[in-house]
């Protein structure tokens, strides 16, 4: 199992930590380091200031929006960041959801989100394949566009830059039993959102068909300490906020897989408390063993004995949140 680093993306303003912990991830062996966004800063300009200053370890989005940029503009970002840095590009890219895409980037929704995913992913490897001019027949990324209120002009074309790889890894952030199903078939790997290994037997069928070499890379958020409980309010206050304000209180695909682990009523009992403004009231009602189960927290010794846990399941990158350079080593230690 590799380590990778998850940084996340920015608060309120860059966080100085960031690129001190890539460089020590790289130093300590780490496989990988990721950059998120949501709508403050973007997954790609921060991924390439940490490629301008190391020069071993990959660089992946984790996640980057769809509905930010088209697939085509996506497959430019990815394909010169992966000739600036030496073919280190993870392309990790996801959906978001309703309240995001509509209220933040001003675009429909898919009513199909399987089609939306599968022609954006064709489009990307089409670009970086560059075997001829992009053409996809879609309901939603046609090319060249086709639609009512076009010119009709539009010309097939492919890439003036020649890809570095053709095969650049794509993975997706999935969550519901279809979509990660359809991961298995059209991407590289899957970037889940929230990772049990107590709970493997949740996402056992949806990766049935998972061909040799997929990758399954889920975030967990680490800390060395010797307070538990203490240890794991990070945790919740991030479970809390997605939980309760990543979404509509009809529709929210963080609660709903949170209710799919075994925690229906909780996940529900979050959204309530946080949809009437009783924000600490929702981090305090996330279940401590909820937040521990998809964490590693604790003493060296209890890390080491629940990092075996997730070794015997199929992940095969774990990607880890960790506040500072001790924990980092720690767990490379662990792992090594």
């Amino acid at each position: 199992m590799r380590l990778g680093l998850a940084l996340g993306y920015w608060g309120r303003s860059p966080d100085p930590r960031h690129l001190e912990l890539a460089r020590e991830a790289e130093r300590l062996g780490y496989d990988s380091v990721w950059t998120a966004e949501a709508w403050g800063s973007d997954a790609f300009t921060a991924l390439t200031w940490i490629a301008a200053h190391t020069s071993r370890i990959k660089l992946g989005t984790g996640i980057a929006q769809m509905a930010a940029r088209t697939p085509t503009a996506t497959a430019m970002h990815a394909l010169t960041l992966d000739h600036l840095s030496g073919g280190r590009v993870l392309l990790g890219l996801g959906l978001s959801g309703p309240q995001v895409v509509e209220g933040w980037y001003g675009r429909p929704f898919p009513k199909s989100p399987l089609t939306a995913t599968r022609e954006y992913v064709d489009v990307i490897r089409q670009v970086l394949r560059r075997e001829g001019p992009v053409a996809v027949d879609g309901l939603f990324h046609p090319h060249p566009y086709r639609g009512p209120d076009g010119t009709g002009l539009g010309k097939p074309l492919r890439p003036i830059t020649h890809p570095l790889r053709a095969e650049l890894p794509v993975l997706l952030g999935a969550e519901g039993p279809k979509n990660i199903a359809q991961t298995t078939r059209i991407a590289d790997g899957w970037l889940p959102l929230y990772w049990s290994p107590l709970r493997t037997d949740v996402y056992r069928a949806s990766l049935a068909e998972a061909p040799d070499g997929f990758l399954v890379a889920p975030m967990v958020r680490a800390v060395v300490c010797d307070d538990v409980a203490e240890g794991l309010l990070p945790v919740k206050a991030m479970l809390g906020f997605y939980i309760g304000g990543m979404g509509h209180a009809a529709k929210n695909f963080h609660a709903d897989l949170m209710a799919r682990m075994g925690y229906e009523a909780e996940a529900r009992r979050i959204q309530e408390l946080f949809l009437q403004g009783r924000k600490e009231e929702a981090v305090l009602a996330v279940p401590d063993a909820f937040a521990d189960e998809i964490s590693l927290v604790g003493p060296r010794e209890r890390i080491a004995e629940r990092l075996e846990l997730w070794r015997r399941g199929p992940v095969t990158d774990l990607l880890v949140t960790a506040p500072d350079p001790r924990t980092l080593r720690i767990l490379a230690e662990l792992n090594s």
